[in-house]
């Protein structure tokens, strides 16, 4: 080989090594955008509210539903990417979602922008596997995926918990709208530069699209998740019973389906490799620790230790910040110290993290509760990462968008137990509290529904016995949160276990593939 032509050999190997990372800078703006949307109407309900006048069931599912539709239909969504193309999906997901921002944006009555969360929910269930699964397509050298995923991973926490913020920020200066609009600017880069940039994957021989697969698993899902949810704010009733009772027989429908496929929209014999069930399972419990925590404590510094919403958003950084250190270099410390040592570790970290929060009170300082965060985060980042390094390395290539779907499901399934489950415990124990005598039926009732509904109760009573009453809620509110902090911790400290021997010889691959 002359010399011209090493130089033109090594600038060309350089050329697909800038373009891989490139093509990495696209993927994670989609991440960051269905991380912020998933958290950032939080802080706009109120001034929502206001201006669209909602009921209460109308609130919830304003919501709710975005996570219950990409929930439901990640799976699908996934297998979708490896028939028609992963590309072609994203790019079509991320232009839907950013024309249905504006329709959430522009909302005028709440059944409007129940409609339009859901639609945003259909268009970010097109993103995240599809993401994840291009990942695994780009970076052949499995220690580059490894780092090209801990940049999602990363990603993804970031935007959760920054979130609040970007909400704080903009709704001090805009209207409640603008939340929505952040979307468009982002997704017109993102459709732009990823049309010249990403390469197109898909599996060759996927064969046909299962269309009643695909309604089994939405069904299945949204009606576990809803049950789940309800049981947290309304406790067990009939409604709940059947919904769960539709949800798991979709579900087994689809699994025995599953079987049966030439095609199937998910290959269920993935699950007999015991490092993917192991993975799968970690996974979910991260993010039923990371979820539950972040959740409840952003409730705790508003309601109880008084902080304005930017701040507490502020306040919550750390876990994001914890997150995205340990994200960047789990895939490395996995090879040098082993799959199970690392992922052990960050489940581990994070029950003890839950832990410390048993003796928190209302007077508690910000270094308590900030180390917590903070070791949450870290202990996320490197189950989170690992896990989905592994969930990724665990399928052939062609299965890349049905594996990631896997990962996603459990990510949003974690999420809604986390704050469902440990919710029930923080309801169970606030809804004991007693009110001041003098307090009448209504006014009692609004404030046992929830610690905010206490907090706005409490404005149509005199100052000395508001006082009273807010106080009495906010020490039941912290006896909750010490109780489903020692909840979670007994979980994750359980699966810490569990996940040493399921992950037992579990390894990340070494070699380049070809």
């Amino acid at each position: 080989m002359s010399r011209t032509e090493q130089l033109t050999h090594v600038k060309g190997a350089e050329g697909k090594k800038r373009g891989r990372w490139l093509a990495l800078s696209v993927l994670v703006l989609a991440v960051l955008l269905v991380a912020v949307d998933a958290t950032v109407l939080g802080l706009a309900t109120p001034a929502l509210s206001e201006d669209l006048k909602p009921s209460g069931t109308q609130l919830l599912w304003i919501g709710d539903i975005y996570s219950f539709v990409i929930a439901g239909l990640l799976v699908s969504m996934g297998s979708l990417g490896d028939r028609i193309g992963r590309k072609k999906l994203l790019l079509v997901g991320a232009t839907a979602f950013g024309a249905v921002s504006v329709l959430n944006a522009y909302a005028t009555s709440p059944e409007m922008m129940i409609v339009a969360r859901a639609l945003l929910g259909v268009a970010g269930a097109t993103l995240m596997p599809s993401t994840l699964a291009l990942i695994r397509n780009i970076f052949h050298d499995p220690k580059e995926r490894s780092l090209a995923i801990g940049i999602w991973g990363a990603t993804a926490s970031a935007g959760a918990a920054v979130g609040p913020v970007v909400g704080g920020a903009l709704l001090q200066h805009f209207w409640w709208g603008s939340v929505f609009l952040i979307n468009l600017p982002v997704m017109i880069v993102l459709v732009i530069v990823g049309i010249k940039l990403l390469p197109e994957s898909k599996n060759p021989v996927a064969g046909p699209w299962d269309l009643f697969s695909v309604a089994l698993s939405l069904v299945g899902i949204i009606g576990v998740v809803y049950a789940v949810k309800q049981v947290a704010t309304h406790g067990m009733g009939w409604e709940v019973w059947a919904a769960a009772a539709i949800g798991a027989g979709a579900l087994y429908t689809f699994v025995r389906r599953q079987f049966t496929l030439t095609s199937p929209l998910l290959d269920m014999r993935l699950f007999k490799h015991r490092g993917f069930s192991g993975a799968v399972l970690a996974d979910l419990l991260t993010v039923f620790g990371l979820s539950g925590l972040v959740f409840f404590l952003s409730q705790f510094l508003q309601l109880v230790q008084g902080r304005e919403p930017l701040e507490a958003g502020l306040a919550e950084l750390p876990a994001a910040i914890g997150a995205v250190v340990t994200g960047l270099v789990a895939g490395k410390y996995a090879r040098k110290y082993g799959v199970r040592v690392i992922v052990t570790g960050g489940l581990a970290a994070i029950g003890i993290a839950l832990a410390a929060l048993t003796v928190i009170h209302k007077e508690t300082g910000y270094p308590l509760l900030g180390a917590a965060l903070l070791v949450v985060g870290l202990g996320a980042g490197f189950s989170f990462t690992v896990t989905a390094d592994v969930i990724l390395s665990s399928v052939p290539k062609e299965q890349a968008g049905s594996a990631s779907a896997v990962s996603e499901t459990a990510y949003e399934l974690g999420a809604a137990l986390g704050i469902a489950l440990l919710g029930s415990v923080v309801t169970g124990v606030y809804q004991g509290f007693t009110a001041p005598a003098s307090v009448s039926g209504p006014v009692a009732d609004a404030a046992h529904e929830s610690l905010g509904g206490a907090v706005e109760a409490a404005k149509s009573l005199d100052p000395q016995t508001a006082e009273q009453m807010v106080g009495a809620a906010q020490v039941a509110f912290v006896d909750g949160l010490r109780l489903a902090s020692g909840v979670g911790a007994a979980v994750l400290l359980a699966t810490a276990v569990a996940a040493w021997f399921l992950l037992k010889g579990q390894e990340l691959q070494e070699g380049i593939e070809h």
